[in-house]
């Protein structure tokens, strides 16, 4: 080959390199200096927090079992002697009173849920790393490395930290440009009180125990190893403290190991599982370790992708692109957020592990807010909602888990609070899977907490069609059926079956004169409700048992309350008309029909789609990181793609130190404030909903595009029915879709604009596919003051695609 072809074909190369290797990452020019600044790393069980301090490196690290308190649960004996009392005070309008007596007799009189815990602190201190020049800090999305570069006295450091997936330990690797120049001290350090920290071998060890909280002394033991390979240099370990100098590189390896077993089961061996995860890791040679890392991570991130246009700000740090993001419009980071909420569920709920808490697994102090629990009102539902859309359906066996769980503690509360047969999961629990009344009552006299997750399980049946897990799931479905069957009651005014007492998740209402929470007949109680029995009724037609009681759920369906529309034309968040146009509550409940139900639509219930619509641009956008990712879900279905990516644009406001302003940190991390990982989850499904939504007897191709991005690229979201979806488009029309069929069946498309292929057809009559079907919702109640809007609709083109198992269908837009 000629010099000319040479450099033809190296310049052909380059051209295509922003195409074929466009990195997805977070950068920064300087360390971190708080919590929020420094880098995420976690392989579902161990959580670490990298600084990228050059003199002082600092990896604040957790555990995901290390949780105050013991093995537990914690319903109140009072409660079933005074529900009657204050079911009384409620039906005759005295809510204050009867939120009162549910504090003073239904909260629980032992302990509100155990915190989350961290395990403490590695340290390395490099001698001199203080004159450090020519920072870089990054996070990479397609590798789950960090990594930290700068020059000391002319000579070039690097330290690369992985959290092994396959390994079970925290590796770093400290390299430099000149031989010899490797030199620094670790330690190890927490918070807990009483750690014992020793030299053991070529060790340095840290153990401790769990706190004592509200009287529950913490006997979750843990035990930390740290040690170190490395080439050429001296090592020497004395006193706790490993010393590494004047090597070519070294390589550190941390373990942790608790006598965790399940939540029943706290006597495990911690000294004997920290050995062996350190022994086997210290075995293995680096670079396999970190191959074997990076390939295990890459089958859950590369299963999706999204392509919003090329990388415009590389050369800007991560934090500043989020200052910047209300100018500029950085298409290229809203791919990264979303990325990035992928990759956070990827290293904080791993099969065979804990759900993400309300932190993920990052977390750095003793007593977090809220107590990093799993608060079942909204915030462990949305960790979930990109799971299944996103194709990470195996992250959610830790839930899965979690849900048999609290179905199993659920049954003792579900008896001796309600005298009711089935479980109970009021609106918080914990590693102990606690599920008594967590909280005063204006939060925690909320027992639907498992009406919700059982939709989890439902759902999971919808976008697999796998009917031996709907089989094992059943139990747990009418379990919590059932409860509500036998507790709800009939209220005086209409004769409606409802909840009472209970709450519109933390909002209070006009009927107290907002002075309490505590009502009878909430919207999103009857949402999940009908959903919960309609899960039922169809679970039990598919597994062809249990007709009968499917056939007294049918009956109780009837009986009850409809949605309403009220007085200014919105969804009614109360069974009566109390809502107050300038409530601007971060709670949004009585619009779980609409997301993540499918109980409202554009084309089944337009009136009820307008109410919702109305409802929530009174509820305002700017609020809480997670309300607006939930609010992203939510203008996405109400197919306003321009008010969705507005929400965005809220979502990605910076927060560094301010108290009282959501939105994003510096690492990514959404801010409630404080902390909450929710939001992430949240807005990173809203995009996904964006571009698809499979919820209404159809797939919707690009239903809420926002004007913005004219072009693009989404590949591996995956609706119900087991269909796999990979959308190009162009001036905001479908240009290329191909369909990975799983499950074969009815494909019913609706698009924008019109479509070819082999096989495609127009739509005629109801869609087959029984993984579709949409359950009848009843006419709403309307009030006669209430002005409604017309729902415009734009036109689509609506087709059949017939598939086969294992089928792969590539059509184009016209």
């Amino acid at each position: 080959m000629t010099i000319k072809k040479l450099l033809m074909t190296a310049a052909w190369g380059l051209t295509l390199l922003p195409l074929q290797a466009q990195e997805y990452k977070l950068w920064y020019d300087q360390p971190a200096h708080v919590w929020t600044e420094a880098l995420p790393l976690g392989n579902g069980r161990l959580g670490a927090m990298l600084y990228g301090n050059p003199a002082a490196e600092q990896l604040q690290l957790n555990e995901e079992t290390i949780w105050a308190g013991r093995p537990n649960n914690n319903p109140s004996p009072e409660a079933r002697e005074w529900l009657p009392k204050i079911r009384e005070l409620v039906l005759a309008g005295k809510y204050k009173e009867a939120q009162d007596l549910c504090t003073a007799h239904v909260k629980s009189k032992t302990n509100q849920g155990m915190p989350y815990q961290p395990f403490g602190d590695l340290r390395l201190n490099f001698p001199g790393h203080t004159r450090y020049t020519n920072y870089y800090r990054e996070l990479s999305l397609d590798s789950a490395r960090a990594v930290v570069r700068y020059e000391v006295d002319g000579v070039r450091f690097q330290r690369e930290t992985f959290t092994s997936f396959p390994d079970q330990v925290v590796i770093t690797r400290v390299t430099a440009s000149q031989p010899g120049k490797v030199t620094f001290n670790a330690t190890m350090t927490s918070p807990h009180q009483d750690v014992i920290i020793t030299s053991e071998g070529n060790d340095i060890t840290l153990e401790g125990v769990s706190s004592l909280h509200e009287a529950l002394k913490g006997k979750v033991q843990f035990q930390g190893r740290t040690t170190v390979k490395t080439r050429g240099g001296v090592v020497t370990n004395r006193d706790g403290v490993l010393t590494v100098e004047h090597a070519d590189e070294a390589i550190i390896y941390t373990s942790i190991g608790t006598n965790f077993n399940n939540y029943k089961d706290i006597t495990g061996d911690y000294i004997a599982r920290a050995k062996d995860y350190l022994a086997k890791a210290v075995g293995k040679d680096y670079a396999d370790a970190k191959d074997r890392h990076v390939k295990y991570y890459e089958q859950f991130q590369n299963r999706t992708s999204l392509h919003l246009g090329e990388d415009r700000y590389a050369d800007v740090p991560t934090d500043k692109r989020v200052e910047n993001f209300k100018q500029t419009n950085d298409a290229f980071l809203v791919a990264t957020y979303f990325k990035f909420g992928r990759y956070l569920l990827i290293c904080s709920s791993q099969p065979g592990g804990q759900p993400a808490n309300l932190q993920g697994i990052w977390n750095d102090k003793l007593f977090p807010s809220w107590d990093s629990k799993y608060t079942c009102n909204i915030n462990l539902e949305m960790n979930y909602w990109p799971a299944e859309v996103t194709n990470l359906t195996d992250l959610n066996e830790p839930l899965f888990r979690l849900i048999r769980e609290v179905s199993e503690t659920g049954k003792e509360s579900a008896q001796v609070m309600y005298g009711s047969d089935g479980w109970v999961l009021h609106h918080n629990t914990d590693i102990w899977r606690v599920t008594g009344a967590i909280d005063n009552s204006p939060s925690g006299m909320w027992a639907s907490g498992g009406a919700w997750l059982c939709q989890h399980l439902w759902q999971h049946y919808l976008y697999t069609g796998d009917e031996e897990f709907l089989r094992k799931a059943y139990p747990i479905l009418k379990g919590a059926a059932l409860f509500f069957d036998q507790v709800m009651i009939k209220e005086p005014t209409h004769g409606w079956l409802v909840m009472c007492p209970s709450n519109s998740p933390e909002n209070t209402h006009a009927g107290s004169d907002n002075k309490a929470t505590t009502a009878a007949g909430c919207t999103m109680d009857n949402q999940l409700v009908f959903d919960l029995w309609h899960a039922v009724i169809r679970s039990s037609e598919i597994l062809g048992e249990d007709a009968d009681y499917a056939a007294h759920l049918k009956s109780r369906l009837t009986e009850l309350p409809p949605m309403q529309v009220g007085r200014w034309g919105q969804l009614q968040e109360w069974m009566f008309d109390w809502d107050n146009p300038d409530d601007q509550h971060r709670h949004v409940s009585h619009l779980y029909g609409l997301f993540p139900s499918n109980q409202i639509s554009p084309y089944r219930t337009p009136e009820l789609f307008d109410a919702a619509r109305t409802s929530l641009i009174h509820r305002g956008d700017p609020s809480t990181g997670w309300s607006m990712g939930w609010k992203v879900c939510l203008w996405a279905r109400l197919l306003d793609g321009d008010h969705a990516y507005k929400l965005i644009t809220d979502q990605l406001t910076l927060v560094r130190n301010e108290k009282k302003k959501g939105g994003t940190y510096p690492n990514l991390f959404d801010a409630h404030p404080p902390f909450q990982i929710d939001g992430n989850f949240g807005c990173t499904a809203g995009i996904a909903e964006m571009l698809m939504q499979s919820y209404d007897g159809f797939i919707y191709l690009l239903p809420a595009l926002p004007s913005v991005w004219k072009e693009g690229e989404v590949k591996g979201l995956v609706a119900r029915g087991g269909f796999e979806l990979d959308i190009t488009w162009k001036e905001g029309k479908v240009s290329r879709l191909v369909v990975k069929s799983r499950l074969g069946g009815n494909c019913r498309l609706r698009s924008l604009n019109r479509l070819s292929g082999k096989g495609l057809s127009k739509a005629r009559g109801e869609n087959d596919n029984p993984l579709y079907a949409v359950d009848p919702v009843v006419a709403p109640l309307i009030n006669k003051e209430a002005k409604l809007n017309p729902v415009e609709l734009k036109k689509t083109y609506l087709y059949d695609l017939k598939t086969e198992p294992g089928g792969e269908y590539v059509l184009l837009g016209k």
